[in-house]
């Protein structure tokens, strides 16, 4: 609990998207950024691919998630196996929190 009545990193709103993707191969135990077009999207979003509809590759986690170029999905995804490994294509699960103003950097 903050310590004054300030408000401090409120959310304007929430929401999903439902993005059809198509990953491409990730080698042997590494992590692989992509990047895919997500019209709307703002750099100061704060996104959480929640999956993919169905299965995901076995051995593929997704890592990470931003948008650092505006439009422009980010993901990493993770290969922890011995071989290449191409993640799943078809519809992903987005959730996007678009903060009102600028994200603190401590809220204590």
């Amino acid at each position: 609990m903050p310590s004054t009545t300030i408000a401090r990193g409120n959310a304007i709103s929430t929401f999903y998207i439902a993005p059809s993707l198509t990953p491409t191969s990730v080698t042997t135990l590494t992590t692989g950024a992509q990047t895919f077009s997500i019209p709307g999207l703002q750099t100061t979003d704060v996104v959480n691919v929640i999956g993919v509809v169905g299965n995901q590759t076995a051995g593929i986690v997704i890592a990470e998630a931003d948008c650092n170029t505006a439009g422009i999905l980010t993901i990493q995804f993770g290969n922890f196996t011995a071989g290449t490994l191409t993640p799943a294509a078809g519809v992903y699960y987005i959730q996007i929190v678009r903060p009102e103003g600028s994200l603190p950097v401590t809220a204590v």
